[in-house]
């Protein structure tokens, strides 16, 4: 399969010994959603970001469902396959330790990635990780009726005519500018750039593959589990007012989990601080390939 990824070189006079920078975007975006990110890391480390697998320019192959025969074309559009197609990056083309740097699902990836590579890990930052609050192993915390209906909507997103309308509809710019304004509570940064980068993708032949596979995705890792034995440390950088993954939910995982080191709110952002606040975040970014250098 094609994958797709951007990379600018660190500067020749950048200390030799910082590691390199992996970004991961989340769900819907692609590669440039770093685009004010990128160009202030590789000022210290040379920085790829890469196009997860169904998004970008990447390979958008068709969607293969737990329980349904197996075809060597489709793929798995779950979280160890992706962080596989990670690992696999970082071994071949990277070749040299790495922070990996993950917003919303991308957080979920790069903590299985940093499972995966072991010692070429050099650290993971979080950036409103997502939650995955429909997680099947997380339904003793939803209303009786969404566990009473949970069978009839699994068997309901599996079908194609559905996941395709779904997708259409989200693909809609009216829909995307909307989403926009939630995820995005400041207005910063939300300009026709921004916009370009997300419905592009969104009009390849097989983009609603990807939707389909992620609807479909109902029992899978979890953040705070994968943190569990991490034996790198994690930075969390969160959005204040994310409409979608409760600041308070990532105050929890500080307070419990060992492998975080630092929690840093970025006041009157929403789920995409790093694109909608480079200017508070990318400081916390540098700081931690800083870090990285000690380990």
């Amino acid at each position: 399969m094609q994958v797709s990824w951007n990379c600018i070189r660190r500067d020749p006079a950048s200390d030799p010994s910082a590691p390199a920078v992996v970004l991961i975007h989340g769900f819907g975006a692609n590669k440039d959603h770093w685009r004010h990110n990128q160009p202030a890391l590789a000022e210290v480390s040379t920085c790829y970001a890469i196009d997860l697998i169904g998004f970008g320019a990447s390979s958008q192959p068709r969607a293969q469902l737990t329980g349904e025969a197996h075809h060597r074309n489709h793929f798995s559009y779950s979280f160890d396959s992706w962080a596989s197609q990670v690992a696999d990056f970082c071994r071949e083309v990277v070749k040299a330790p790495v922070v990996l740097v993950g917003n919303s699902i991308g957080g979920v990836i790069a903590l299985r990635t940093a499972q995966l590579i072991s010692q070429r890990c050099s650290g993971v930052v979080l950036i409103n990780c997502a939650q995955r609050t429909m997680d099947d192993k997380r339904l003793h915390e939803q209303p009786v009726v969404m566990r009473w209906l949970r069978p009839s909507l699994k068997a309901l997103v599996r079908q194609h005519w559905l996941s395709r309308s779904l997708f259409r509809n989200a693909a809609n710019p009216r829909v995307i500018k909307q989403v926009l304004k939630q995820a995005y509570p400041s207005g910063s940064n939300v300009d026709e750039s921004l916009m370009n980068l997300l419905q592009k993708p969104a009009q390849r032949p097989n983009a609603a593959e990807a939707f389909r596979g992620f609807i479909n995705l109902f029992d899978d890792h979890l953040a705070p589990t994968l943190m569990t034995n991490l034996k790198v440390p994690v930075d969390l950088i969160w959005g204040e007012d994310d409409p979608w993954e409760p600041l308070q939910e990532a105050q929890r995982w500080a307070s419990r989990l060992a492998c975080i080191r630092s929690l840093e709110i970025i006041a009157g952002a929403g789920h995409c601080p790093h694109d909608e606040s480079p200017e508070q975040v990318n400081p916390l970014l540098l700081r931690a390939v800083e870090k990285a250098k000690n380990i």
